[in-house]
């Protein structure tokens, strides 16, 4: 008897590189004593106090939950989960007079709807959306699922650990040929850790204006900067006094995970300053009817938090993370002074790159895929592996192309300050196994 037949796209998904070490090492059978796991940016650290004030009194009498009563929420979200979002961005410092908030379920509910928004139709090349490589790998994972068409200018790692920009003319040249329908940036960038200045963002606002096209931001990791001395970016720093006209064609990607440790709420937002995107937008999102209302019921309790309240919580987690940032950016640099690691600059991720340091043919995922079947190695005492995500997947790169990605990782700040601690030595010594038996 013959079995149904799963589509093409099914047949041709393989797990995301942020899921795939994860994934393989649940399924190995002789585990070692400890596994430290950075190749996803699951945080672990407490959520905001205000967040956990209501987690854990979802039964008090003034919950909506108090009755054990869970209905749908609008489609947009409750109007105070809405306003949470507004209240961050306004106690930073922006107008939020004519923003629009739409609540989704986790960033990456926005992504998928972002696509389907600005881009041509499915199945076709007209309108792609514009990235800069290396790009978060859900990105092409969703565009791939709704088949919406992504083109790209790709940045190198130097070997002084900076990620290049690529030229504004080089963008624009793609931009002619390929007439994207809008252009995604991450100012505090996921995977490389870059941090785009305000004067960058200008100059890409002027080119998303030029060639009539939407401006996005993942603003996911807006108040995490490194760099001493520079000020909060963000495409709402941008306005038709910088770039007439950029005003009514931006748009955010907003998420609780992140800044406000709360990965598994999965809330997101799509905020804009285009009435008519929200809109349509929302009426897209009408088939998910609305985003889960015991987590918007928690991230709301930002809509009344003060400015000093939200601006001491965003420096407490800026300090925190820089502290773990340079502690393993210089013990790697310090086990292995052939890495090449990105500068520690912004957001909560590190790209090692190993090329000067390893044999030719060497491929990142296979190293991955070692070190979570089968790979261990003595840390403390403690036989111990470690999962990273292999960077190959954050690359959109054409059949036949080498892929930069085949001797990088990313790692991300989510594991506790001591498991942090000992990742250089971890990296460095499961990294030279690999290669004494490739």
């Amino acid at each position: 008897m013959s079995k149904p037949i799963l589509s093409a796209h099914f047949e041709s998904r393989k797990p995301s590189d942020v899921r795939l070490a994860q994934m393989k090492y649940d399924e190995r059978k002789v585990k070692p004593q400890a596994v430290i796991n950075v190749g996803i940016g699951n945080v672990s650290l407490p959520t905001n106090p205000a967040m956990m004030k209501r987690m854990f009194e979802l039964s008090a009498p003034e919950s909506p939950f108090s009755k054990g009563v869970v209905r749908y929420s609008g489609t947009a979200g409750t109007p105070e989960c809405q306003d949470a979002f507004k209240n961050i961005l306004k106690c930073e410092g922006f107008d939020t007079s004519k923003l629009h908030v739409q609540v989704t379920d986790g960033g990456s509910s926005g992504m998928e709807l972002l696509l389907i928004g600005v881009c041509g139709p499915a199945g076709t090349d007209e309108k792609p959306l514009m990235m800069i490589d290396p790009a978060y790998t859900n990105y092409i994972s969703f565009a791939e699922r709704v088949g919406r068409k992504t083109v790209t200018v790709k940045r190198h790692l130097e070997e002084n650990g900076k990620f290049t920009l690529p030229e504004m003319d080089l963008i624009e040249k793609t931009i002619i040929e390929n007439k994207p329908g809008a252009l995604l940036v991450i100012p505090y960038d996921n995977p490389t850790g870059q941090l785009y200045d305000h004067e960058t963002l200008v100059k890409l606002a002027k080119l998303c204006v030029k060639y009539n096209m939407w401006m996005i931001s993942d603003e996911a990791y807006r108040e995490l900067y490194y760099e001493a001395g520079k000020d909060l970016v963000s495409i709402w720093g941008i306005t038709d006094a910088d770039v007439e006209g950029i005003e009514g064609r931006r748009i955010s990607i907003e998420t609780a995970s992140k800044v406000w440790n709360a990965c598994g709420l999965r809330i997101g937002a799509v905020i804009t300053d285009s009435p008519e995107f929200n809109n349509r937008s929302i009426a897209e999102y009408t088939a998910n009817l609305c985003a889960n209302v015991i987590g918007q019921y928690i991230f709301g309790a930002l809509a009344h938090e003060t400015p000093e309240q939200i601006m001491g919580w965003c420096t407490n987690i800026r300090e925190y993370y820089k502290e773990q940032i340079m502690m393993v950016y210089n013990g790697l640099k310090t086990q292995e002074p052939g890495l090449i690691v990105s500068s520690p600059d912004a957001s909560i991720y590190t790209v090692i790159d190993v090329r000067n340091v390893v044999k030719p043919g060497f491929d990142a995922i296979d190293f991955v895929l070692y070190c979570a079947e089968e790979g261990a190695v003595n840390i403390d005492g403690i036989e111990t592996t470690l999962l990273v995500a292999p960077m190959k997947g954050f690359y959109d790169i054409k059949a036949g192309d080498k892929n930069p990605g085949s001797t990088q990782f990313r790692i991300s700040f989510v594991e506790t300050p001591e498991n942090m601690a000992k990742i250089p030595e971890l990296f460095v010594k499961l990294l030279r196994q690999f290669e004494a038996q490739r």
